[in-house]
């Protein structure tokens, strides 16, 4: 049998898929190895067959050799498609040729090609960082969870997800990324943005429950999501128990569904509170057009990491909005439009 192997590189193909500590050295039996040449990327086995090693960067190479297997390590960071689609054209040996993918699942055209076959010609395997955890040292586990559980690097290499932006979506993930911050700095003003949900059914909206913040630097810092589904009387409880543990100085509360009840739950459960109520008068897109302008300018820090709320926002569209209530996205608009509201509001000198 002839087999494959193609890395990103050269010497990942040799030094991860081959002399790795999991490489096929590694796990062959001797007894299998007739030899291994270094300089060439070939391996020979004593039943007959012959593995050799490719590079990704260097698709010409694929040009013209056949196989029975092949085995494409790394493919979310591949350089390009090509050698992916020379290495299928020389993939004809035999009556049951297969590819083997092993590959972080980075968003790349490839890669949501692969997975959305799913089912049809192709059988997806995942696995989490964490169910090899055995083999694994506690201490970088830790520090692991600690820096990047819940990130857009933690959820893509940890826990192997295959995280797609929407193209037309308001926010991008990198915005997002490039302001993400563990730990919270001086504050001006906290404020807790609410998006009441007036039923607690299956079928019922999520409340959104989202705190923010206007640090001395000028930026805004998203401090923490604690939407859901629950009854009034729940979120009420959380928004005040939000308003207590990050010093908030108000909470604002759309009341176009609830009205009155909105603002008597959150004073019931938040005494000496000020509640500030907001209606909707525009549509949820034009509200929120001037916060992802704010994270267009780099100008929002997300304190950790907000998964759901992050997902929701970089599927932000109008068919998806149709669709879908977003009421972490409206609780967050909420907050961060009374911030940069009073961050707007300067001292002028009129003439008289």
């Amino acid at each position: 049998m002839r087999v494959g192997v193609i890395g990103p590189t050269m010497a990942d193909a040799r030094d991860v898929c081959i002399e790795g500590e999991s490489g096929l050295l590694h796990v062959l039996p001797p007894a299998c190895l007739r030899a291994w040449h270094r300089s060439t990327g070939d391996m020979y086995l004593f039943n007959g067959s012959r593995i050799k090693i490719y590079s990704a960067d260097e698709p010409e190479r694929l040009r013209g050799p056949q196989h029975h297997r092949v085995w494409c390590d790394e493919v979310g960071a591949w350089p390009s498609r090509e050698a992916f689609d020379q290495m299928l054209f020389g993939l004809r040996l035999g009556d049951d040729p297969r590819v083997i993918v092993t590959t972080t699942p980075r968003n790349t055209p490839l890669m949501r090609e692969l997975v959305g076959r799913e089912g049809r010609d192709i059988l997806v395997t995942r696995g989490t960082t964490f169910e090899n955890e055995k083999h694994l040292s506690t201490a970088v586990l830790a520090q692991l969870r600690a820096r990047y559980e819940g990130t857009r690097m933690g959820r893509q290499e940890l826990q192997a997800e295959l995280l797609e932006d929407t193209e037309d979506a308001l926010w991008q993930r990198s915005w997002i990324e490039e302001g993400r911050r563990f730990e919270v700095p001086v504050l001006r003003r906290v404020v807790v943005g609410v998006d009441p949900a007036m039923t607690s059914g299956a079928g019922s909206d999520e409340t959104g429950l989202v705190a923010a913040g206007l640090g001395e630097d000028g930026y805004f810092y998203v401090l923490r999501d604690a939407s859901g589904k629950m009854s009034p009387e729940k979120w009420a409880q959380r928004a005040a128990n939000m308003v207590e543990s990050l010093r908030a100085e108000c909470i604002v509360a759309e009341v176009n569904a609830g009205g009155d009840l909105v603002t008597r739950l959150l004073r019931q459960c938040a005494p000496g509170v000020f509640v500030k109520n907001v209606r909707a008068v525009r549509g949820k897109m034009a509200r929120a057009l001037p916060i992802a302008a704010l994270y267009e300018q780099r100008r929002v820090r997300h304190v950790g990491a907000w998964p759901l709320l992050e997902d929701q926002m970089v599927r932000f569209t109008a068919s998806e909005i149709a669709q879908h209530s977003p009421d972490r996205v409206d609780a967050l608009v909420w907050a961060l439009s009374e911030l940069s509201q009073s961050e707007s509001v300067a001292p002028r000198v009129r003439a008289l």
